[in-house]
């Protein structure tokens, strides 16, 4: 009876359109699983003094931002991603477009997940966060160089901007 009622209620939310909610259920049980043994460990090793600096704030976004648009749209990247989706175009400067693939509520969830920057930053930023606490030396050298990438992808489109400016 749950089981059904479930199905239905299901059915319904998606009003006729292809949505993987088994396994969006997966994944947030996934992550949710995660991050609650990462939090039981941290009470354990005793973290609840680490405080995160309005310094390290800064690194972990700008690194989550670059390594979540990294990981779902860079074309370098694009053989992780070949599982659950399929090349559709050109996108960015060195970033591709693609379809995520509908076979398979799991296939179909993940693939939502990482062919999408903002999905992704949940999850990466999370990770980020969570180095912090329990390795922050290093954490902060991957933010660190994440945020130096990023910057310099800023300062690539500002002078291509201008060079486009002056060539008129």
């Amino acid at each position: 009876m749950v089981k059904e009622t479930v199905e239905a209620e299901a059915k319904e939310y998606a009003q006729g359109a292809e949505r993987p909610l088994k396994g969006y259920v997966l994944l947030m049980t996934a992550f949710s699983g995660l991050v609650g043994v990462a939090g039981v460990v941290a009470a354990l090793v005793g973290t609840r003094s680490r405080r995160i600096s309005p310094y390290d704030l800064v690194l972990v976004t700008v690194g989550t931002q670059k390594l979540a648009r990294l990981l779902t749209k860079d074309a370098v990247t694009s053989p992780l991603r070949v599982p659950f989706a399929r090349y559709k175009d050109t996108g960015g400067p060195s970033e591709v477009m693609e379809d995520v693939r509908r076979d398979g509520s799991v296939r179909h969830a993940v693939g939502e997940l990482i062919t999408c920057p903002f999905c992704l930053a949940v999850w990466v930023g999370t990770g980020l966060t969570l180095g912090l606490l329990f390795a922050p030396r290093l954490t902060r050298t991957i933010a660190s160089a994440l945020t130096a990438i990023s910057g310099a992808d800023f300062l690539q489109l500002i002078y291509a901007h201008l060079q486009q400016v002056a060539e008129k």
